[in-house]
């Protein structure tokens, strides 16, 4: 009697313990019930070596294509190098919305992941890596590996066939037949050999990046002090709502930082319930390919955070309690590589409203470039109404089963301060993970899908079906009615005609002799790139502005500015040689007192033999 009481008591323990395993697994590995938000858990899952669709990257962009495959069928599986998904929401505490359209902040997959944050212009980090993790484990064809880096990328020719990975110290092989980038940084693409070029490389010789930032983390914030410094203008014009505040621009010659190479822009302000969290801190020279380089801007920020606290202490009503409540672990890098695309896309599609053929998102958000160099102070150049995002701008030249949907893509560095917005973002990446599953039912590559205008209306068509707005526009665009535009649009795209937040070039203002020469330098290199003589045109502009004094510009001005050239070789339109035709051109320009922003542009258009 005594045995089998044993026996029934082990088998009782035993089976007990079988089912806690098998529940645990179940739950952990497969997620098969639907379970509370409490006992999710980001743990890896099981891999197969191969997949219809690999995504590397967690950022939001990369878990809106992820979703947005498996939804439509495909086994997906989704990597990231860190233990949660969100990537900067997540570990950069970058929990500020910038939005597109105020009107559509429940588009797509974005907009479920807004609504599980609670709908506003702020969340809570934690609570936003949750719900990235809840639209993941919610299906079924989606598997999850965290902790895992990129090792190598085999390509045959045109298409990449497998990847390496290093998850956990094991080497793993993977294969897919369509793969998407969801790095910030395009590490897929540029291990797959995909053309880049960094920060403003595509306009500019010094190919810097914008400043990076550190997120401030505080506590103890009154907002009353702050809603009463906005409305007494302590620090310049400043706007406050509920839980977002922007505005105090005057911090940025008030306070002194810490480091020659940190700065203190205006504040962006956000609260959730008793956290409060700024972004303003500038942090220049920054690599954002290099890890020893950002971990020393961390470093660095961490102080000058400090710095900032006790200024703010002491001079802004609202913060004289406050307290650093944490530092995040990662900054927050604006631009790093832009990979080379089937399309461009250059800032004038942005001033131009400009609807494309393969649009697969739209876009909405002014163009802000951040300052790169510290003798700059960021730029505004267009406030467009609305822009379609072109599919082909997410596919590399040279690779055609793999999608870039991060800030990454194959943007010019200009309209990338646009398109880099999240909720354009995972647009984007939805659209991009649609696109994976629809290619492989038409048997066909994302190159081809990118050039084939009924397959791709078939597959627009779908985008719609997915709460995805891309339907077809015609909208109107700043000075399209002036005679001259087609020669602004090349100083558009060499980002030397900004409009600022009202589209406003102020083409009536009287130009100098200065004016000219920052027109015609960035001209040079954006469109001869690979004429290294041109080098010699944009030194002699440095120095012609060095020794000659500001003053109103004159025909002679112009005459001495073109004369003094010393490359007249390249080549223009049509084959025509600049040395062969300036002459000409100064010859009709009329000689007057003044000269107005639109003559100069007029007259660089006639001297570049633009269209």
């Amino acid at each position: 009697m005594r045995k089998s009481i044993v026996t029934i008591t082990i088998t009782v323990i035993i089976t007990v313990f079988v089912s806690f395993l098998l529940f645990y697994f179940n739950s952990t590995f497969f997620d098969s019930e639907p379970i509370e938000s409490e006992t999710l858990n980001p743990l890896s899952d099981p891999v197969k070596p191969s997949y219809d669709v690999i995504v590397f990257g967690g950022e939001p962009e990369g878990v809106a294509a992820a979703v947005a495959a498996a939804r439509k069928g495909a086994t997906t599986l989704l990597i990231d190098e860190r233990e949660q998904l969100g990537g900067l929401f997540t570990y950069g505490k970058m929990n500020i919305l910038d939005f597109p359209f105020e009107d559509r902040k429940d588009e797509g997959i974005f907009g479920e992941w807004h609504e599980r944050v609670g709908g506003k212009d702020i969340f809570d980090p934690e609570e936003g890596a949750l719900a990235f993790l809840e639209l993941a484990r919610a299906e079924e064809n989606l598997s999850l590996l965290f902790n895992t880096s990129l090792v190598e990328v085999t390509r045959d020719t045109s298409l990449i066939k497998q990847i390496k990975v290093n998850h956990n110290g094991e080497e793993l092989i993977l294969s897919a037949s369509r793969f998407i980038d969801g790095t910030d940084d395009a590490d897929l693409a540029a291990m797959a050999d995909v053309p880049f070029f960094i920060g403003n490389g595509d306009i500019h010789p010094k190919d810097h990046q914008m400043a990076a930032s550190l997120m401030v983390h505080l506590k103890g914030v009154n907002w009353k002090g702050i809603k009463e410094t906005a409305d007494k203008k302590t620090f310049g014009e400043a706007y406050v709502k509920s839980d977002v505040a922007w505005g105090f621009g005057e911090l940025l010659r008030q306070y002194k930082p810490v480091f020659e190479d940190t700065r203190l822009r205006g504040l962006n302000l956000g609260k959730v319930e008793d956290e409060y969290y700024i972004n303003a801190l500038q942090i220049f020279f920054v690599d954002g390919l290099d890890e020893a380089s950002k971990q020393q801007a961390i470093e660095k920020a961490k102080i000058e955070i400090d710095h900032i606290v006790k200024f703010l202490n002491e001079e802004f009503l609202g913060f004289e309690n406050s307290v650093v409540a944490s530092y995040p672990s990662e900054l927050y890098i604006r631009e790093s590589r832009h990979i080379r695309a089937l399309y461009q896309l250059p800032l004038s599609d942005i001033w131009e409203n400009k609807f494309h053929k393969d649009t697969i998102a739209y876009g909405g958000y002014p163009v802000d470039i951040q300052a790169r160099i510290l003798s700059e102070f960021g730029t505004s150049f267009v406030n467009p109404e609305k822009y379609g995002i072109p599919f082909r701008s997410l596919v590399p030249v040279n690779t055609d089963n793999l999608l870039v949907v991060s800030r990454s893509a194959g943007y010019s560095s200009l309209a990338a301060g646009s398109v880099r917005v999240v909720p354009t973002l995972m647009a984007t990446g939805q659209a991009a993970g649609a696109a994976s599953v629809f290619t492989q039912e038409e048997k066909l590559t994302f190159t081809e899908l990118a050039h084939d205008d009924v397959k791709m209306q078939a597959f627009r068509d779908q985008l719609t079906k997915m709460n995805l707005k891309v339907a077809k526009f015609e909208l109107d665009f700043p000075y399209s009615d002036a005679a001259y535009y087609p020669y602004m649009k090349h100083l558009i795209n060499a980002g030397a005609l900004p409009g600022g937040y009202d589209n406003d070039i102020g083409e009536d203002r009287t130009i100098s002799n200065h004016t000219l020469v920052n027109l015609m330098q960035p001209i040079f290199f954006t469109y001869y790139p690979d004429d290294v003589s041109i080098q010699a045109n944009i030194d002699f502009l440095n120095a012609y502005r060095q020794a000659n004094a500001k003053a109103d510009l004159t025909k002679q001005q112009v005459v001495t500015i073109i004369e003094g050239l010393p490359y007249k070789e390249f080549m223009l339109r049509n084959n025509v040689k600049f040395a062969d035709h300036y002459s000409q051109v100064i010859a009709r320009i009329e000689d007057q007192d003044l000269f107005t922003l639109a003559d100069g542009i007029i007259i660089l258009g006639d001297l570049l033999n633009w269209e």
